[in-house]
């Protein structure tokens, strides 16, 4: 999976003040994004507000992705799920032929065991024509994926090629950075984090903050990729407060906080998701305003 090494970038989706999709803003901000510099866009992720677009809704946003990229950069398509047998069909049944890979996050609320999460990856990746990606973000499924589980699944499983790790713990993401057969994708799933995890080795990041600052952004992980830490931190020291404030009360309404004030996108979120408070949006307002 070289070809998702470096920066790619959890796109946002759009809506519109009748919160319908906003297909112009959306094509708009791949544009910015591409023009950015960055590897690859991924699509469907939890950034985009999944949970609230209904099936049509997925499979149109993807398609129009992959229209309006038209090859210019890969093409990651988030598809996760807790009903193992439910994604399975959605995944033989999504038209995602111009896809690189799937990026598939843990199942969510259900808690299952670190056996059950190897079966659940073991059978979508059999049963995907797409390489898999898994997702490990246990601050929002409430399961960590462990990095013994990790290391079984990209040693045992042929389609499962890379994993995106929001663990948020150095120690795991060491452990498995260090366990990793050859050829199997690390990639960071936290801004924040980023510039120390490419120093113990990882292969790029799927950024947030990219969505409002795709160059610069670009510029720290390839400066990381090049082993020019110096001006890798310098560049991420100017953005250091605005991750604070991207997460600070929820994403993506933070980042959509952003892309708002830099005037790419109505601040819209559909519930039980709602924008950031005036406190926040006004600090968020005078970051914007001085880069």
């Amino acid at each position: 999976m070289n070809v998702l090494k470096g920066t790619g970038v959890a796109i946002i989706t759009p809506f519109k003040k009748n919160l319908d999709v906003d297909y112009q803003s959306l094509g708009k901000l791949i544009d910015f994004i591409i023009d950015g510099g960055v590897q690859y866009v991924v699509t469907m992720g939890t950034t985009g507000e999944t949970p609230v677009l209904t099936k049509e809704e997925k499979k149109e946003i993807i398609q129009f992705t992959f229209n309006h990229i038209n090859g210019r950069v890969p093409v990651v398509v988030g598809i996760g799920g807790n009903n193992t047998k439910e994604l399975i069909k959605e995944i033989e049944s999504s038209d995602i032929s111009a896809a690189t890979a799937i990026l598939s996050a843990s199942p969510y609320y259900n808690k299952p065991t670190q056996e059950g999460l190897f079966q659940h990856y073991k059978l979508i990746a059999e049963a995907s024509a797409k390489p898999i990606i898994l997702y490990n973000v246990p601050g929002r499924t409430g399961r960590n994926i462990d990095s013994d589980t990790v290391i079984r699944l990209a040693n045992e499983v042929e389609n499962i090629v890379g994993i995106k790790e929001a663990s948020g713990d150095m120690l795991q993401c060491m452990k498995i950075l260090k366990e990793r057969p050859q050829g199997f994708l690390i990639v960071s799933g936290d801004d924040a984090l980023a510039l120390p995890q490419m120093a113990c080795g990882m292969d790029g990041l799927i950024s947030v903050a990219a969505n409002a600052y795709p160059k610069e952004i670009t510029s720290i992980i390839q400066s990381c990729i090049n082993q020019d830490f110096k001006s890798a931190k310098i560049l991420n020291d100017q953005l250091m407060a605005a991750y604070d404030l991207m997460f600070e009360e929820n994403n993506p309404a933070g980042i959509k906080a952003f892309l708002f004030e830099m005037k790419k996108i109505d601040n819209e979120l559909r519930m039980p998701l709602v924008p950031v408070s005036d406190n926040l949006q006004n600090r968020i307002r005078e970051f914007a305003n001085q880069c």
